[in-house]
Parts: C-alpha cells; structure tokens; sequence
C-alpha cells in the first residue's frame, strides 16, 4: 500500500480530538502506517530520572497518528484535499491533488 504523505509535508487531521488542526509531519512509519505530527496528538510520558534527565518527571510528547486520518494541505487554498497519483513526461509517479488537479 502506498502512503500519501512523506516527512516535511503540512497536514491536517480529520478525525479524533485534534480534528482539523493542521502540523508538519515529522517522521512516517511505513510499516506500521503512522506518522508524527509536530504539535498534534501530544501524550504525557513518565520518565524515571537518568543521566540525560536527571530530575525526571512527566514529559509531553507527540503520538504517533494513522496516515488514514491525515489529509495533505494545499498550499493555494488552506485546506486539506485527497492525493492521487499519475505519471508525468518522464515517466516518475507525482502526487496531484484530485480536487484542483495541481501536483504537489
């Protein structure tokens, strides 16, 4: 299966408690189908002091969400659009967006 997105791309979530926000996808798991976004979806971890965080405590992180709940962001209009794929002159695989047919 492929994936839609790729790290470094603005995305908005559509679904969960963080449902239209929109973040910058930091890092993708492709073979668990997840991606963090930065800023979005963040869970407090406790941590056990160490030698890197020798106080310890609670810290706030990012969750991973699933890619099936990320929409990418066009940058013309704002909003979040459906991606397809279709092979340019050249022959590479480029993703469009299906609404307004622009690649990205």
């Amino acid at each position: 299966m492929k994936i839609h997105i790729r790290k470094d791309d603005l995305v908005e979530i559509t679904s969960g408690e963080h449902k239209g926000q929109t973040g910058k996808v930091v890092s993708v798991d492709r073979e668990k189908y997840r991606a963090i976004v930065e800023g979005l979806n963040m869970v407090s971890k406790h941590t056990k002091p160490s030698a890197g965080n020798p106080q310890g405590g609670i810290v706030k992180k990012e969750a991973p969400v699933h890619i099936s709940n990320l929409l990418l962001v066009n940058a013309k209009t704002g909003k979040g659009e459906k991606i397809g794929r279709k092979r340019d002159a050249e022959g590479n695989s480029v993703r469009y967006f299906k609404k307004s047919g622009e690649q990205v």
